[in-house]
């Protein structure tokens, strides 16, 4: 995943406009993702920052007006998608454009702990929340 990661930072450095020292936001990274990101994104010569939670990403994202913003968001925890959906309700924010991506749950949980849906949850309204 991580090298998928890389490869589509590769490409989105043509897609964000050059001029000197891009600003990118990276909100609710990982350790290891930040590491990726971070490698992939120095060599590009981006002014990065990092925002550890969702709670004051809105109100920084819209300080910094940055030319990009990479955002996880999860399902388990909503905070990503409303950061997402407060960024694109906002006139002076809503030209950003956001990556987002999704990584594995980091709780305590092994993957085998973790509850698979049924059939009947799998063909309801809950599907897309296992989609992912």
């Amino acid at each position: 995943m991580l090298t998928k990661v890389a490869t589509n930072i590769d490409s989105l450095q043509s897609a964000v406009p050059t001029t000197t020292a891009q600003k990118v936001v990276i909100v609710n990274g990982s350790a290891e993702i930040l590491d990726v990101l971070e490698t992939a994104l120095d060599a590009g010569h981006y002014d990065l920052v990092f925002v550890e939670s969702s709670e004051h990403a809105y109100s920084q994202i819209k300080r910094v007006q940055p030319n990009l913003v990479i955002l996880c968001v999860r399902f388990e925890n909503a905070e990503g998608f409303q950061v997402l959906s407060m960024l694109k309700l906002d006139d002076e924010t809503r030209r950003i454009p956001v990556l987002t991506y999704t990584s594995e749950y980091d709780g305590e949980e092994c993957e085998e702990e973790v509850a698979k849906p049924s059939e009947v949850e799998m063909f309801s309204g809950k599907a897309a929340a296992w989609m992912n």
